[in-house]
């Protein structure tokens, strides 16, 4: 039987997972603080976390909110999420593991769905949209984060192979203007869009997904002899280390 690529992330990602409850990149940010105060004056929603990984999003919803679902494809990211809220005493989260594109609850089944760095390793952006359209509330609150490719085509190709040799599990950074499009066509309502610098420490972004030594190599080989602007945009430092955008979408289900 053919490998799909939900199993190929989540056979990618079990080895990993208490990477992702510790990676200082995910448990903090401007991204979840604005996240986090959204949920003021939702006591009693019930949230759904689409594709938690480290949980870092259920976490901080937690306490402002009646239950949180925990969902993602990697059974050993949901051990994490349940061993962690436990040891937090957080009694509010549940888990569950499916993929994005096939979501196991009624429809309008949530007040809210947040989702965080999770979309770019999904099968079908379109479908996992449709899919968290179709779970949420008419009205709710959605709000989608994650890394976004550059418009330009030269710094697009650059990023996504460096993304490719790190992980192969990596579907695809889109661009704003690709996600603008596609929440729309899945029945969203846009308010606001906010674009951020995230800076990514190279050692520990390769380390976090165990990258081979010699991808790794083949990644430092492409930043050095990347072109002038695409160093200039991706602001490649003398380690590696650089800096990527991420933009959050704020929501309402129509």
């Amino acid at each position: 039987m053919t490998q799909t690529q939900q199993e190929f992330a989540a056979q990618t990602y079990a080895p990993r997972a208490a990477d992702y409850v510790t990676s200082a990149v995910h448990a903090a940010g401007p991204d979840l603080d604005q996240m986090e105060a959204l949920l003021a004056g939702f006591a009693d929603a019930v949230v759904l976390d689409l594709g938690c990984g480290g949980g870092h999003v259920s976490y901080r919803a937690a306490p402002h909110v009646g239950r949180v679902v925990a969902v993602d494809v990697t059974e050993a990211m949901l051990e994490q999420v349940r061993v962690t809220a436990a040891g937090r005493g957080i009694k509010n989260i549940t888990t569950r593991q499916a993929a994005a594109e096939a979501l196991p609850f009624a429809d309008g089944a949530f007040d809210i769905v947040l989702c965080r760095f999770s979309a770019h390793h999904w099968h079908d952006l379109h479908a996992g949209l449709r899919e968290a359209r179709r779970v949420l509330k008419p009205g709710g609150l959605a709000v989608f984060i994650d890394t976004v490719a550059p418009a330009s085509p030269v710094l697009d190709t650059h990023l996504q192979a460096i993304e490719l040799l790190r992980d192969a599990s990596h579907v695809r950074n889109y661009a704003v203007a690709e996600w603008v499009a596609a929440l729309a066509q899945a029945g969203f309502v846009l308010e606001c869009f906010t674009l951020r610098r995230l800076h990514l420490d190279f050692s520990s972004w390769t380390a976090r997904t165990r990258t081979p030594p010699a991808l790794v190599a083949a990644i430092r080989h492409l930043q050095q002899n990347a072109p002038e602007g695409v160093k200039t945009h991706l602001a490649i430092e003398p380690d590696g280390s650089f800096e990527i955008e991420s933009a959050s979408f704020v929501l309402r289900a129509a």
